[in-house]
């Protein structure tokens, strides 16, 4: 190997002397010799003196330093080369020639290429590739600058001493994206200048598709600007492009621009330009944009959202979308809105004592109706809005800690909207005050307290006459009123507000060695500034309400003791069969509950009231609809019993190493049977028995819960005139020939998971994510629930394509029978997966079948293509209310979600 090193250093007063002949060795390149230039200010020969006696004048040079007459030298760093082949030096042209995988090397700059040429002359660099006899070119330039990367196909010039370079046929790759140009132009600040070139963010070396421009301008940390432009897919040009492109190129995407929007044309609306506007990165903390949205037969919409975040603090977002449109006079069916959604949520980062965050979704209850998400079908299936902000505090060193909300929920399908301003609560933490007594009664006895204030304000509004004439904690069939500024007076004549306080006591302690006892008693007390007086109106025959405005106080309590033990089986399997043991649990618990009787006269909480000119009499709680409801109706002394069983197997297995190997397996997941009977009832004593089951089989492959409620009265006819009515009577079944009972309801759910690969179950995920949910401290309600069965059931959006295939299948069956004989069967189909028809193609699906209707539920089918750089995504609902197709190719890059090719057909096409 032949290699060689120099190193120029500045030359005093400007002269440079030709370099010193180089040496070519078999060792590694080392550092060539530093060159010392004789100082200038002394002759270099010894010097002369002259016979003349004249006086010679004084030496009239400046006195200044030597290194203000130094020129400034272009080399500011050491230079390092190598060639594998050979390194020729031209001294007479100051030229060094290298070639065969050469390199060069100049502080951060590196050049490999099969040709360098270095000309000291101009401090620039030339390199190429070379040609065989067969005009095949190997060892194109590889250029690299800083963190910057050129991949040159041709040739470069680069001068080291103004950073500047001009390169023929360059790949480049900036951020997220890749630049190719015929001729590009590399200025010291790092801007390239493309002539003829492209941007894709596709990095294969026949990219998938890119944007053509004659002029494409690359700032350093800024953006790629282009003139006219046009998109290519696979080479083929597209109608698609504009005047200019303004590209982000920075790395953390802080940079505004320009929305480019997406364009379509729908039936009813027209043609349409959608989300258009302006990206703004207002700073650090706050990015925002803003869109419109403009169709071709009369409508618009104007679209705003907003991000923010301050680390370790809190973060966030705003979003608000107003839509309007008229459709044409002409129109047989007239579409004419004004529809809007507000979003905002607020989450903040745990620290301190106090926690403030929100959840705001808002809107008039057209939006959904009008305007369909098609990227999320959830939604338009659901269509509600809820929201809450809330704010927390806990007291330091003290057991208290107090929560506040606001509360709205909104159901487009029946128009009822309830906003609460606010809830208030106040929670004290279970105290002991025996803790140190050695009595465990009294040792392990606690108590805590509880208040809540509320006010609610609801267009549920309450009927005043013709009040329902049941034994009511009943309220009747409210009615519901547009929630409008019109109304504002009577809802809030309307609106239920009260406070709650409750004190619960228990005590857990062991009884006879194996029992665990608990006893507890709750003590409440409602507080209202109203109640209501009824009474009969014969002329009407009907019974009407008035309400007395004033303080009024409820107070009412339980008690209760429940006594459990727990009951082990074991049945042990002899011999090397498959099952080793099957091992029973049950769990026996037998309680007793104590009510008084709120509804005698003396407590003044419920009044008796004539219904009908015959002079038949019902009780009417005073403060039916309130917002806690009132004290209960009738005394109760009822004893209740539920078991509880578990069956497991253990099995063996063999393992490679011939080792055995055991593992658990349910039989029986869970066997439930409970009721109770009131001794302090006058009739049907005896509660109905609820029993519930739930096993799986197939490594959990297959769930199956089964449930049922048996009535263990029977029933008898009456004859009133030509009408015969069915009513329960006060006697068992099995004393009337009906068997233990009547089944008023059952139901079976049985689902169902096939696939090759050992992923987790829709079940096991399921219950993975609600697990993690309530160990992180949630709190589970219906919108928790839905979320998590969107996460395991909603095949469009979580595809794994390591699975060639997934098919999960449900099937529900429920029964009801009422007291009069009528029965309803309702049982359905469901059915959802995907299947790769190629390494690349996945079809997934979503359908049902209502089996007692017997149509089609409402279905999905999509496509998912894996496009390298592009995803593509297509998906149809073939029939229904949200009828409708949608295909998305869109950039996988990040800097790049707006760029896309869409087409949509909504159900406004039908």
């Amino acid at each position: 190997m032949q290699s060689s090193k120099f190193i120029f250093f500045f030359l005093l007063l400007g002269l440079l002397t030709a370099p010193k002949a180089f040496s070519q060795e078999s060792s590694p390149p080392v550092k060539e010799r530093i060159l010392v230039a004789p100082d200038t200010l002394e002759s270099s020969n010894p010097p002369v003196i002259s016979s003349d006696t004249l006086n010679i004048p004084a030496d009239t040079l400046s006195t200044d330093s030597v290194a203000n007459i130094m020129p400034t030298s272009p080399i500011m760093t050491d230079i390092v080369y190598f060639a594998e082949d050979s390194i020729v030096s031209d001294f007479v042209n100051n030229k060094v020639y290298l070639y065969k995988e050469a390199w060069f090397e100049y502080g951060e700059m590196r050049l490999d290429a099969e040709r360098i040429i270095i000309d000291m002359n101009t401090n620039e660099v030339y390199a190429s590739g070379v040609t065989d006899s067969l005009g095949n070119v190997t060892g194109n330039p590889f250029f690299k600058d800083g963190e910057t990367v050129y991949e040159i196909r041709k040739e470069m010039r680069y001068n080291f001493q103004t950073q500047k370079a001009i390169i023929k046929d360059v790949v480049t790759e900036q951020q997220d994206g890749i630049l190719r140009g015929e001729t590009i132009k590399k200025t010291s600040s790092g801007d390239i200048y493309l002539s003829h070139g492209y941007y894709t963010t596709c990095k294969l070396t026949t990219p998938h598709w890119h944007i053509s421009a004659n002029k494409i301008k690359s700032v350093s940390n800024g953006q790629v600007v282009t003139g006219p432009f046009n998109m290519y897919f696979n080479g083929i040009p597209t109608p698609l492009g504009l005047p200019f492109g303004i590209l982000p190129n920075t790395p953390e995407e802080k940079a505004s621009g320009i929305i480019f929007p997406s364009y379509g044309n729908e039936q009813v609306r027209g043609l349409f330009l959608r989300n258009l506007g302006y990206y703004f990165a207002i700073n650090d903390y706050v990015h925002a944009r803003v869109t419109g949205d403009i169709y071709s037969n009369g409508g618009w919409g104007l679209k705003s959202q907003a991000v923010y975040k301050k680390r370790y603090r809190f973060n966030g977002g705003f979003d608000i979308d107003f839509q309007k449109f008229k459709s044409p006079e002409t129109e047989l069916n007239p579409v004419d809105y004004n529809t809007f959604k507000i979003a905002w949520r607020h989450t903040p980062e745990s620290r301190g004592n106090s926690r403030f965050s929100a959840s705001v979704n808002a809107g008039t209850t057209s939006y959904f109706n009008n305007i369909i998400s098609q990227n999320n079908f959830q939604n338009n299936v659901t269509s509600d809005f809820n929201s809450n902000i809330s704010y927390s505090k806990t007291f330091a060193n003290t057991p208290f800690s107090l929560s506040a909300n606001l509360r709205h929920s909104q159901s487009v399908q029946t128009g009822e909207v309830r906003i609460d301003l606010p809830t208030i609560a106040l929670n004290m933490n279970r105290q002991s005050p025996f803790k140190n007594v050695n009595f465990e009664p009294l040792k392990t006895l606690n108590l805590a307290y509880n208040f809540n204030l509320q006010n609610t304000i609801t267009n549920r509004v309450q009927q005043e006459f013709g009040v329902s004439s049941d034994l009511i904690q009943d309220a009747g069939d409210p009615d519901i009123i547009p929630f409008t500024l019109a109304n504002l007076g009577l809802l809030f004549e309307n609106a239920r507000n009260g406070a709650r306080h409750a004190i619960p006591i228990s005590s857990n302690f062991r009884l006879f060695k194996h029992f665990t006892g608990t006893a507890s008693a709750n003590y409440n007390e409602l507080w209202y500034n109203k109640r209501i007086n009824y009474y009969y109106n014969p002329a009407q025959e009907r019974v009407d309400r008035i309400i007395e405005d004033g303080f009024n106080r409820v107070a009412f309590f339980n008690t209760s003791f429940n006594l459990n033990t727990n009951i082990y089986g074991f049945f042990n399997f002899k011999g090397d069969g498959k099952i080793q043991t099957i091992r029973q649990h049950i769990q026996p618990s037998i309680g007793f509950n104590f009510t008084p009787d709120f509804s005698d006269p003396s407590f003044g909480y419920y009044q008796e009231v004539q219904v009908d000119n015959e002079g038949n009499s019902r009780l009417f709680s005073r403060h039916q609809g309130f917002i806690f409801g009132g004290a209960p109706l009738g005394e109760s002394r009822a004893m209740s019993f539920n078991i509880r069983s578990v069956v497991e197997a253990k099995i063996r297995n063999k393992s490679d190493t011939a080792e055995t190997e055991t593992k658990k397996i349910p039989l029986l997941e869970t066997l439930n049977f409970n009721t109770s009977y009131n001794f302090a009832a006058d009739s049907f004593q005896l509660a109905p028995f609820n029993i519930s089951a739930r096993t799986s089989f197939f490594n959990r492959k297959l769930s199956v819960a089964l449930s049922t409620n048996i009535d263990p009265y029977a029933t008898a006819d009456f004859v009133n005139g030509e009408q015969v009515t069915t009513r329960r009577i006060n006697s068992f079944a099995w004393k009337n020939g009906q068997g233990i009972g009547i089944i008023r309801s059952a139901s079976m759910n049985m689902n169902v998971s096939f696939n090759p690969n050992s992923a987790a179950t829709p079940g096991e995920v399921r219950d993975e994510v609600t697990d993690n949910f309530l160990q992180n401290g949630g709190v589970m309600n219906e919108f928790v629930e839905s979320e998590i069965n969107r996460i395991v059931s909603d095949p469009s959006q979580y595809i794994d394509w390591n699975i060639p295939w997934n098919l999960n299948m449900g099937y529900n069956l429920a029964y009801r029978k009422a007291v009069n004989g009528t029965t309803n069967v309702t049982q359905a189909l469901n059915i959802s997966g995907d299947v790769s028809i190629s390494e690349k193609w996945k079809i997934n699906f979503n359908t049902g079948f209502d089996i007692q209707a017997q149509e089609i539920t409402q279905s999905m089918i999509g496509i998912a293509r894996d496009l390298h750089c592009w995803q593509m995504n297509v998906n149809w609902v073939p029939f229904g209310r949200f009828t409708s197709y949608n295909i998305d190719i869109r950039v996988k890059s990040s800097i790049l979600q707006d760029l896309k090719v869409s087409r949509r057909r909504s159900f406004f096409d039908l």
